[in-house]
């Protein structure tokens, strides 16, 4: 856990997975064919958490939804790449146009197609559902589910190894 908390102090960009990290994983269709997603409320706070703490926020996802787009737009991330199917490009790309090391970023994943960012930045996080060979590669992984508070875990983490926990909590707490 010191190695974690040490890289999650220099994080200053936490880039999302999506199915299976902000939501369980499970794709929901209609008769229709319309696609819905679960998202966690718990999670969406921790993520403006960190964003009114000074940390940039991205999301690299393989799949292409509009659900993800209205999501991202409720919480204000701007950085939303969708439809990619290589992420370690984009996340490169991504880094490289904030002026950002890899190593000052954090992502968060839960399966193989995760493992070329999550093996390049400088804090990898997954869930407590991800594969084993995720696991193995990554610096923190979630006691809470994928879509049910791992990504808030992860914020607070980051928050509290920054020290600015206390201060993101204060509003809340007055």
């Amino acid at each position: 856990m010191d190695d974690a908390l040490r890289r999650a102090e220099s994080v200053r960009l936490m880039i999302f997975d999506v199915d299976g990290v902000l939501t369980d994983g499970r794709l929901y269709y209609t008769d229709s064919g319309a696609e819905m997603k679960a998202f966690s409320t718990l999670d969406g706070l921790g993520i403006r958490m960190l964003m009114s703490s000074g940390i940039e926020i991205a999301i690299i996802t393989g799949r292409r939804s509009q659900v993800v787009s209205h999501r991202a737009r409720d919480l204000g991330i701007s950085h939303v790449m969708q439809g990619v199917a290589e992420k370690r490009p984009a996340f490169l790309g991504l880094t490289a146009s904030l002026g950002l090391a890899p190593e000052s970023s954090g992502y968060m994943g839960d399966d193989l197609v995760d493992l070329p960012v999550l093996t390049r930045c400088g804090f990898a996080a997954t869930t407590c559902e991800a594969p084993e060979i995720v696991k193995r590669h990554a610096h923190f992984i979630s006691t809470q589910p994928a879509g049910a508070g791992a990504v808030r875990e992860v914020c607070e983490m980051i928050l509290k190894a920054q020290g600015k926990l206390d201060a993101a909590l204060a509003p809340y707490l007055a």
